[in-house]
């Protein structure tokens, strides 16, 4: 497996680097025709991973789960659901991944369980006061008679964060019901994903996707939120949550070979979002300011700045995406008036969108990102510049975040539609040919035929071999990934920045054509190039004389 190196010629760590490709199971491709995405499916498809140039996948959960909340409600943690296979079909996806060169990171949900996992099934048998009961939080209500939630805290996902038990008491759900959150000031909880971090260590992964990284500590006595007036929420980035990491991390390192956490942290705070990736804790977290910045040269490199400025404090790779399982697709956000990212779905559902800009813009996006010092991620579809399907029908949404709201949160099934891979008519080779069954999310728009792997394959022009392309640029240039970025002066619309050996990213975000540098080489460009003129919504990869 490739390892890059630093400026002075030495080997770094592989994870400082990479460019880690996101499969969300259900909606890579189906590999036995029952409409569901599975392992059989992904082996099949390995070949593409390994010739789009990326260095690792990250598999979004596949463990044993009802699927209340697309497989982040886990049943059984060392265990694939039978919808996706076997166990064993997952250890022969390990070995194939790393003989063609991939590194395999799954993702791990340690915030809550799903609701028919055994210790909480345990814990509504025991009745109240039991020690089962200890390893959630559960609570007596509020009210004369109980009937009120132990606290105010809001569901990340609609409605309050507390249900109601048979026997009059409360569970805590930060997110859907289906989905209590364990009490990691136990002990028992703490041994038992220690254990479960060993089992998959133990198959052959090479690193864990934290899933809501900074929830698993709650502040003492669970206190309301109204009238907290401090920062953080009682509910995410408590102090005591650096010390369940470090005991991870401990684990970690005691096995051969380069491992890696990957932690969700929506910090905003750059000091705080620093303090997960002390030596002794996680490795890298993702960084969601680019994927939430709007179209807007200013707002992109005040997001690069205080990024590189945060990870240095601590000497971590900085890390970089633009679309994941969770937001809209920014073929999507690019082409709308309001480019800018939140999860306000409910209030950009159905604005008009520019597909052709919206495409030209994330062509530039892919460059830019690629560019930066530090790893980088890729969602399933990416490479082909999928868009956001939003014209779902209601009857057809799976999403809970759309059951919770009652509607009016359209939820994120739009940026899970399975891939399309050939063919002219749907599923695009997504099932086989024999499949018994259509997908199950029924919805390719049918203009994604031109968008199928096999349509876009060599052809210089699509957005799939621009991604080839930028990625066996990036591996073959020594300037590119972990590195210094020095900015170089530019135009107030367009960035632009130098790496080591010469490399230097030109990006125009503005509305009119910018010269380039006269005594460069052009590498890449996300657009045609006429007479040494980067056109508005396009970004180019050059090597000074």
């Amino acid at each position: 497996m490739p390892t890059s190196e630093d400026a002075q010629g030495q080997a770094t760590p592989w994870w400082r680097s990479a460019v880690i490709y996101q499969v969300y199971p259900r909606s890579f491709a189906d590999g036995n025709g029952d409409g569901t995405g599975d392992v059989a499916g992904l082996r099949s498809r390995l070949g593409h991973l390994a010739g789009l140039g990326v260095d690792a996948l990250w598999l979004s959960p596949w463990y044993v789960s009802p699927l209340a909340d697309g497989g982040y409600d886990v049943a059984d943690y060392r265990d694939i659901d039978p919808a996706f296979g076997t166990l064993d079909e997952a250890e022969a996806l390990i070995r194939e991944a790393h003989g063609l060169g991939l590194r395999v990171i799954v993702d791990l949900v340690p915030n809550h369980c799903s609701d028919q996992h055994p210790w909480f099934q345990a814990a509504l048998t025991a009745g109240p006061g039991a020690p089962e009961r200890e390893l959630f939080h559960f609570r007596a209500g509020r009210g004369a008679d109980g009937e009120l939630p132990p606290n105010d805290w809001p569901s990340h996902f609609g409605g309050p964060a507390w249900s109601r038990t048979a026997d009059g008491s409360w569970y805590l759900h930060m997110f859907a019901p289906e989905q209590p959150d364990w009490n990691w000031e136990h002990p028992e909880v703490r041994a038992e994903f220690l254990s479960i971090l060993r089992f998959w260590l133990d198959l052959g992964v090479d690193g864990f996707r934290i899933d809501v990284t900074d929830h698993l500590i709650k502040e003492d006595g669970l206190p309301d939120t109204a009238g907290h007036h401090h920062d953080p929420h009682p509910w995410r980035d408590q102090e005591g949550v650096h010390e369940i990491y470090r005991s991870w991390r401990k684990l970690l390192d005691s096995y051969p070979g380069e491992r890696a956490f990957v932690a969700e942290l929506w910090e905003q705070d750059p000091e705080r979002f620093a303090r997960y990736l002390r030596q002794d804790e996680l490795h890298t977290a993702f960084n969601f300011p680019l994927l939430r910045s709007p179209w807007d040269a200013g707002s992109f490199r005040e997001v690069i700045d205080a990024t590189l400025h945060a990870h240095a404090l601590v000497d971590a790779p900085a890390t970089w995406v633009l679309s994941n399982h969770d937001t809209t697709r920014h073929v999507t956000r690019y082409g709308r008036t309001d480019t800018s990212y939140d999860f306000d779905r409910a209030t950009r559902h159905g604005l008009p969108v520019d597909l052709a800009l919206g495409t030209r813009r994330a062509r530039a996006a892919a460059l830019l990102m690629l560019a930066l010092p530090g790893s980088a991620y890729v969602y399933q579809g990416d490479e082909l510049g999928l868009w956001e399907v939003e014209d779902i029908p209601d009857g057809l949404r799976q999403d809970p975040t759309w059951l919770r709201s009652g509607g009016v949160d359209r939820g994120r099934d739009g940026c899970r539609v399975p891939l399309p891979w050939e063919g002219e008519e749907q599923p695009f080779g997504f099932s086989p040919t024999r499949a018994s069954a259509a997908p199950w999310l029924d919805v390719q728009p049918d203009g994604w035929r031109e968008l199928s792997v096999a349509a876009q394959s060599g052809d210089p022009a699509s957005h799939l071999e621009l991604y080839r392309e930028a990625l066996r640029l990036r591996r073959a240039l020594p300037g590119l990934g972990d590195g210094p970025l020095e900015w170089r002066p530019s135009a107030p619309k367009v960035l632009e920045f130098a790496r080591t050996d010469g490399f230097r990213c030109v990006a125009n975000l503005g509305a009119e054509p910018v010269t380039l540098p006269q005594d460069a080489e052009v590498l890449l460009a996300s657009v045609d190039l006429t007479d040494g003129l980067l056109p508005p919504d396009a970004a180019a990869w050059l090597r000074e004389a």
